[in-house]
């Protein structure tokens, strides 16, 4: 028997048929390049006194300026932090050894060095505050031509610095009155409002001449003038408050400094608060310090044009 093999026909090799070349693929399209997001400067209208958003978005500016005024200060200097009592404690002792004996306004005060050093301490603050910011636009002319930022960051960088020295001599103020055996009392909680009002009342004044000594150089000189002046304007540093009369009593808290400072002194050493001046000076300091605000913006987009 013979085995029958099964063939398969081999399938017949395939045509080609003359078509055309199919179309190769397009490249894949690369992405497009993000474009940086665009600012756009416009002039602001109205008499819009703070824009909070902006000044949080340079608030790294801020703080780098503050920072760079503290490090200007203490640089390549002998006695370093010691220059931030330096001044309210000379000042202090002026008025101990001097201005209290001669002029007898030491009666009703006990530890009359203490009650000055701690007034001064709170007036350094306040005037060193009201002196940079009222000079800081013009010592910043160049940043002020070159760059574009919100201007009201340089007056308020120099409060940075202010706290600072008030933290140092605050130090010292804490060591007196515990070598005097004073001690605060529960007022001491409304210590950081007061301060606050303080920088904010010192801030106002320093903005609103800031403006000014950019228009006119002449402020520059009733600044430091003014100052002086200002210091023996506020009984409160080296006097107490009863040796003044009804009327004096009555009109001094229209001096934002005579008000906050008394309660800065009644707070952190525990005496009792005058809150008829301790209001009336801080609603002054608002007040200010929303006219300067108002000035300062209305007229910043002329600095660098006068500066």
């Amino acid at each position: 028997m013979t085995d029958a093999t099964q063939t398969t026909p081999e399938s017949p090799p395939a045509m080609s048929i003359g078509l055309p070349d199919a179309p190769a693929a397009p490249p894949a399209a690369e992405p497009a390049a993000t474009e940086p997001p665009l600012t756009v400067i416009e002039p602001r209208s109205g008499w819009a006194a703070l824009d909070a958003r902006e000044l949080w978005r340079y608030r790294e500016l801020l703080a780098f300026l503050a920072w760079r005024d503290v490090k200007i200060r203490y640089k390549q200097t002998v006695f370093g932090l010691a220059w931030a009592v330096a001044q309210p404690l000379a000042t202090a002792g002026v008025f101990a050894l001097f201005l209290g004996r001669a002029a007898g306004v030491t009666a009703g005060i006990e530890h009359y060095p203490l009650y000055v050093f701690a007034g001064m301490t709170a007036w350094a603050f306040f005037s060193n505050v009201v002196l940079s910011a009222g000079n800081s636009v013009v010592a910043n002319e160049r940043l002020v031509t070159k760059v574009y930022f919100p201007r009201l960051i340089i007056p308020l960088s120099t409060v940075g610095v202010g706290l600072f020295d008030l933290a140092v001599a605050s130090g010292l103020m804490a060591f007196l009155a515990a070598y005097y055996g004073v001690a605060p009392g529960w007022s001491v909680v409304l210590l950081p409002l007061v301060v606050a009002l303080l920088a904010v009342a010192a801030a106002g004044v320093g903005i609103l001449l800031a403006a000014l000594i950019v228009a006119q150089r002449d402020f520059r000189f009733v600044l430091t003038f003014g100052v002086q002046l200002w210091m023996f304007a506020t009984p409160t540093l080296y006097m107490a408050p009863d040796a003044l009369g009804p009327t004096a009593q009555a009109w001094l808290p229209l001096n934002p400094a005579y008000g906050l400072i008394a309660a800065f002194r009644a707070t952190a050493l525990g005496g009792p608060i005058d809150w008829y001046a301790f209001g009336v000076s801080a609603a002054v300091g608002l007040v200010v310090a929303a006219v300067g605000l108002v000035y300062f913006r209305r007229v910043e987009r002329s600095f660098a044009d006068k500066i």
